[in-house]
């Protein structure tokens, strides 16, 4: 017997008690949605977190599982397991389609949630810059299972490779460019370089990893561009020892899934483009033009509230804010997302007692970047360093960074075997079944709405 679930977009969605106090909801569980979460729980409020995924994925770390060096587990943790002894705040895993504001209710594939405070925090997805043949070609890498991608399709290239007997008809499939020089960027291709000097020979010793090619483009000047001058000389060091080639001032034009087309240059023959290029905020139906920039991030006030409305809030890399010494907004990282969200929660918290709102304030506490084993940049508001120490510093800040003890413990082990071995022992392709498409709608990962 086979059951199919129906949700009703129009109906409420079901086995959501009334609220006793005032009802927030909350879209988005990356670090700024979960942070609030977290900081109100056990309040008066009624708080509902809707996330398309029911894990909160720690993207820091992705490029980590996409070059088989920590399992989806390790940075990915249970939403719901967070809020075990917390019966404020309920869970639903929703898609958000829309917000009508009128009557200050929200629209969701499972239906609709009406709310007395909204906090949008649905983060920022990929930038193709409007080109369509990228989008389509390409593999970007902003969640859990499009690293997991990333994974099998580079195993898979090599399982394809090590059976084709032309060479030259081996060298696409064995390429790899990646595009973007920022942080996701530079590890990318520091973490696929190592794997090309020190494990791959040994999985396919009949594969001559002397006609792979690493190649990292960048459209400016300089890698890492949010770091100071000499971290990003010796960023551009390391990724070099590594063997990558680095292509500075470098457009790329198009892509159709086997050539990179570059602006000026020859082109480049892979099967394999990893797209780390930018990111531009997630988009709903419901906010007016005149409350978007023109990136398409949401215009919000000293307090994180958007502009024109008294009840909605958005928070991270969503917004943008400014302020004295960020007169065009934060920067889109993690550390703003956190920063702001603890804020509101604090001025929300605030609202229960009556007292007054705390404008934000952004302390930046510093970059940093890792390239390979021993090779990582620092930066931190007085001193700047490179090299072992930093590199055992943001091992360090990012294992504390990830929520639960068995995640850091799981992380740390394997950090430990890799740096003992340098062989990663995750190298499996799992590829997903076939799936059909009355079971789809579960099955297969949501979009994020995009006008």
């Amino acid at each position: 017997m086979t059951f199919i679930m129906h949700l009703s977009e129009n109906h409420p969605i079901p086995n959501i008690p009334q609220p006793k106090h005032k009802r927030i909801v909350i879209v988005g569980a990356g670090f700024a949605g979960l942070k609030i979460a977290q900081k109100i729980a056990h309040s008066e409020y009624q708080v509902i977190l809707l996330d398309k995924n029911n894990y909160h994925q720690f993207q820091p770390l992705l490029y980590q599982v996409a070059t088989a060096a920590l399992s989806p587990s390790a940075v990915s943790f249970p939403l719901r397991r967070l809020f075990h002894k917390t019966p404020n705040v309920i869970f639903r895993m929703a898609v958000v389609r829309e917000i009508d504001k009128v009557n200050k209710t929200i629209h969701t594939n499972l239906g609709t949630i009406q709310y007395d405070i909204l906090i949008l925090s649905q983060g920022a997805n990929t930038n193709y810059f409007g080109n369509q043949n990228i989008q389509k070609f390409c593999a970007p890498m902003k969640s859990t299972s499009e690293a997991l991608y990333i994974r099998n399709k580079i195993i898979s290239n090599y399982e394809r490779a090590v059976n084709i007997e032309n060479e030259d008809e081996r060298k696409p499939i064995m390429n790899v460019v990646i595009v973007g020089g920022g942080a996701t960027g530079v590890e990318l291709a520091g973490s696929i370089a190592e794997l090309r000097n020190k494990v791959l020979p040994r999985d396919y010793p009949q594969l001559s990893f002397k006609n792979m090619r690493v190649i990292l483009i960048e459209a400016s000047g300089s890698l890492l561009n949010g770091l100071t001058p000499k971290s990003r000389d010796k960023a551009l060091e390391y990724v070099k020892k590594l063997g990558v080639e680095v292509l500075l001032n470098t457009m790329v034009e198009d892509y159709d899934g086997l050539t990179v087309k570059l602006k000026g240059q020859e082109s480049i023959k892979t099967l394999t483009l990893l797209w780390a290029a930018g990111i531009k905020a997630n988009s709903l139906i419901g906010v007016d033009d005149d409350q978007k920039a023109p990136n398409g991030r949401l215009l919000v006030d000293e307090f994180n509230r958007l502009v024109k409305e008294q009840d909605i809030y958005v928070v991270g890399d969503q917004c943008v804010q400014t302020e004295e010494k960020f007169p065009k907004g934060h920067p889109q990282v993690a550390q703003v997302a956190i920063q702001q969200a603890a804020n509101l929660a604090k001025n929300l918290k605030h609202d229960l007692e009556a007292k007054p709102w705390k404008p934000f304030k952004y302390n930046d506490l510093g970059s940093m970047a890792t390239i390979g084993k021993k090779m990582a940049v620092v930066d931190l508001p007085f001193v700047s360093f490179q090299g072992s120490f930093a590199w055992f510093v943001w091992l360090f800040v990012h294992l504390m960074a990830i929520l639960g003890v068995k995640n850091k413990l799981m992380v740390f082990l394997t950090w430990s075997w890799k740096y003992l071995s340098f062989d990663p022992s995750l190298r499996l392709l799992i590829r997903p079944r076939y799936v059909k498409d009355f079971k789809r709608q579960w099955m297969l990962e949501e979009k994020d709405y995009e006008d």
